[in-house]
């Protein structure tokens, strides 16, 4: 050790030197003491075992955790092992709902009906919720949740299944940053981890299947095709992959894109050239970072974003000019959500082309749905039943229902 090194170096260096009449090597008194106090240092630790613990624990230091290659097993985790998923499960993920579109007043109407109950709140995954979604089925309200620590959740809140209906997956080592069920094959549901892993987990086949797979970083992803075979995947180095899921040429049709953003310029829409890629439209106004950014889910003619400066954007992409007019501007939003939680951000829902829904700082706790002019439709609120941040929300596709996921791992459920 380094405190052993001192003790012998000194112990030469006063070996060099000639006895005296005092015995000591002609060392001062000064000299004496601290040697002296060396060793008894040295006695100390040494009774106690920290330098050995020190070592140990430096030898035994945790690895990092590596992620799986795929397919995988489609095996709940919070069943007993060889336990096999329940046979609702394959016939709930089939089904595929008609969505509809609904005139504003009744659209708020709709919204007013919708509660939540005790039997409405669950806890979904372990940790800290990322991402979540809704099964477009309407016989039952099935629900995906993916965690902080790569577990994927599903729940039917009308199932008696696993855990108070909830089946527990852990496919991803890193956070579930995106999920989505497929629309053309809703036995289905794609999960992206920051671990750099896209997977698939097929009901049908009760596996995870491997997607698109890089060492790390990867941020989210959507459909591109009406099939739901070519996917849209970006990563935290600003960087998009267009990846095509049919099994001959998957791997021959992975393109990567560069999209930067800078503090106050954003270039959203870029010609698909891997150098010297020029904007087709920019959206001018964000001062900070941009948390999601998404079209209006019928006709694409709307461009909704959330900023960390505080305000959510609408923008008007109806037509692909070189500037996407500002159409709304929804100034004092509070977005500063801190480390522990989510980030907050707006989303369309998918039945209806100009409102969206978006979580809450405010107290007490809340979720918002704005119309796209701005106006606020109406505000979920229930002191008794939900007083946390829900910073991830999601409108159920045909039905009428919202989800809201919490820093705990719970989704909460507001239905008619």
């Amino acid at each position: 050790t380094q405190v052993d090194a001192q003790i012998k170096e000194e112990d030469a260096e006063s070996s060099d030197v000639e006895p005296t009449s005092n015995g000591h090597g002609g060392l001062s008194a000064y000299e004496l003491e601290r040697l002296e106090n060396i060793r008894q240092n040295q006695a100390f630790l040494s009774s106690i075992n920290l330098l050995q613990v020190g070592t140990s624990l430096a030898v035994n230091s945790t690895p990092a955790i590596k992620k799986c290659a795929g397919p995988l097993p489609m095996d709940p985790v919070n069943m007993e092992e060889g336990g096999k998923l329940p046979s609702q499960l394959l016939q709930l993920c089939s089904e595929v709902g008609a969505t509809y579109l609904v005139s504003g007043c009744r659209y708020q109407s709709n919204l007013k009906n919708m509660r939540i109950t005790e039997d409405k709140v669950a806890k979904v995954v372990k940790d800290r919720i990322l991402s979540a979604t809704f099964h477009p089925c309407n016989s039952s309200l099935l629900m995906a949740a993916g965690d902080k620590w790569g577990r994927v959740g599903l729940w039917n809140l009308d199932g008696g299944w696993g855990d108070d209906g909830v089946l527990l997956f852990h496919p991803h080592t890193r956070s579930v940053g995106c999920l989505a069920f497929s629309r053309a094959q809703p036995t289905q549901l794609l999960t992206l981890s920051y671990d750099g892993s896209l997977r698939c987990m097929d009901v049908e086949k009760t596996v995870f299947d491997d997607v698109y797979d890089i060492e790390d970083g990867l941020k989210t992803f959507d459909f591109m095709s009406h099939d739901c075979s070519t996917l849209v995947v970006g990563n935290w180095f600003g960087e998009v992959a267009i990846v095509d899921r049919h099994e001959q040429s998957r791997l021959l049709m992975i393109y990567l894109l560069t999209c930067r953003t800078e503090s106050k310029y954003d270039g959203l829409f870029r010609c698909l050239k891997k150098t010297n890629s020029q904007p087709v439209s920019q959206l001018h106004g964000h001062s900070l970072s941009i948390f999601g950014a998404y079209f209006s889910p019928c006709t694409g003619n709307r461009l909704l974003t959330s900023c960390m400066d505080n305000c959510i954007r609408v923008y008007d992409t109806s037509a692909m000019t070189t500037q996407s007019p500002l159409l709304t501007k929804i100034r004092y939003h509070h977005m500063q959500t801190g480390r522990w939680l989510s980030k907050l951000s707006a989303v369309w829902d998918p039945k209806q082309e100009d409102c969206f829904v978006v979580g809450s700082m405010t107290k007490p706790r809340r979720v918002q749905v704005f119309h796209e002019s701005g106006q606020l439709q109406h505000s979920f609120m229930d002191e008794e039943k939900f007083n946390t941040v829900l910073s991830i929300t999601a409108f159920h596709p045909t039905r009428n229902a919202l989800l809201g996921g919490n820093a705990s791992g719970r989704l909460h459920v507001f239905s008619d």
